[in-house]
C-alpha cells in the first residue's frame, strides 16, 4: 500500500511546485510588466508552461492509477486555472476565436498562440529534469523514453471526436461565462473533465493544440499531418463553430431566460 502511496505523493508534489512556480512568475510579470500585449504575451507562455508541465505528471498518473484519479487531478487542477490564470487561456483558438469576432486582431492572435507553443514546448525540458530524478519507480526511464500517439481511432474520426467536444466545452463555456453563475466554474470543469474522459481512449481528449503539440507532437504511431489534423485542425474548426452556434436564437433565448430568473 505505502508503495503505491508514495509514488502519488511525489507526482503531487511535482505538480504543486509547477503550480507555485508559475504563480509567482505571473506575480513578478504582472508587477513588472506594464506593457499589455508583452504582458499577455507572458502569461500565455506561462499559462501554458503550467497546463502542459501538470499533464505531463498527468499522464504519469493515468497509466498507473486510471483514468478516475487523472479525472480527479484534472477536475481540481481545471478550477485552479479558472481562478488563478484571469485573461490567459493557455489555448490556441481562444485567440482565433476572438479573430473571427473582430475583438482581436490577426497578428496578436498568432502573436499570443506562439507563445503559448513556446511555453508549452519549452517546459518539457523542466518535466525532463524533475523525471530524471527518478526518485519513485513510476519515473523510472520517463525522461529520455520514446512517448506513443494516444490517438485509437482512425485520423477523421479522431478530428471529430476532437471538433465536436471543444465545440461542447466552448459553448457551455461561454454560456457560464454570461450566467455569472456562483458554481459556473465548477460545473464548467466537471463538463470538461467529463468530456476528456470520454474522448481518453479515442484521440486522448486534449482539445487544446497547444498541450496537444507539447505532450504528444513526434510520438510513434502519428504523422505530423495526423497530429495537425487532429488536434488543431480538429480543434481550432470546433472552436470556431462554437462561436456560430453560440449565436444561435435558441441558445442565446436560454441564457437570457436562465439570467431572467436570476436577477
Amino acid at each position: 500500500m505505502v508503495e503505491n502511496i508514495i509514488p502519488l505523493i511525489v507526482s503531487t508534489c511535482y505538480i504543486v511546485l509547477t503550480s507555485l512556480i508559475a504563480y509567482w512568475m505571473r506575480r513578478y510579470v504582472n508587477y513588472y510588466i506594464k506593457e499589455p500585449l508583452i504582458q499577455s504575451l507572458f502569461l500565455e507562455g506561462i499559462a501554458t508552461a503550467e497546463l502542459c508541465g501538470a499533464c505531463f505528471e498527468l499522464i504519469i498518473i493515468a497509466d498507473n492509477w486510471g483514468v478516475s484519479m487523472y479525472a480527479i487531478y484534472l477536475f481540481i487542477l481545471t478550477i485552479w486555472w479558472s481562478l488563478n490564470w484571469g485573461d490567459a487561456s493557455a489555448c490556441p483558438y481562444t485567440h482565433l476565436e476572438e479573430a473571427v469576432e473582430g475583438k482581436k486582431s490577426l497578428r496578436v492572435a498568432f502573436l499570443l498562440i506562439w507563445a503559448e507553443l513556446i511555453g508549452g514546448l519549452v517546459v518539457f525540458r523542466y518535466i525532463q529534469l524533475l523525471w530524471a530524478l527518478e526518485i519513485v519507480p513510476t519515473h523510472k526511464n520517463k525522461a529520455f523514453e520514446d512517448c506513443t500517439t494516444d490517438l485509437q481511432v482512425p485520423v477523421i474520426f479522431g478530428a471529430v471526436v476532437e471538433c465536436v467536444a471543444t465545440c461542447i466545452c466552448r459553448v457551455v463555456s461561454r454560456g457560464l461565462s454570461n450566467l455569472n453563475s456562483i458554481f459556473g466554474i465548477i460545473i464548467d470543469s466537471f463538463i470538461g473533465t467529463s468530456l476528456v474522459v470520454a474522448a481518453f481512449n479515442y484521440s486522448g481528449g486534449y482539445f487544446n493544440p497547444a498541450l496537444a503539440t507539447s505532450l504528444k507532437y513526434g510520438c510513434l504511431g502519428t504523422s505530423f499531418m495526423e497530429h495537425v489534423i487532429v488536434y488543431w485542425v480538429g480543434a481550432c474548426a470546433g472552436s470556431i463553430a462554437s462561436v456560430r452556434i453560440y449565436n444561435m436564437p435558441f441558445i442565446q433565448n436560454f441564457i437570457n431566460g436562465r439570467k431572467e430568473k436570476t436577477s
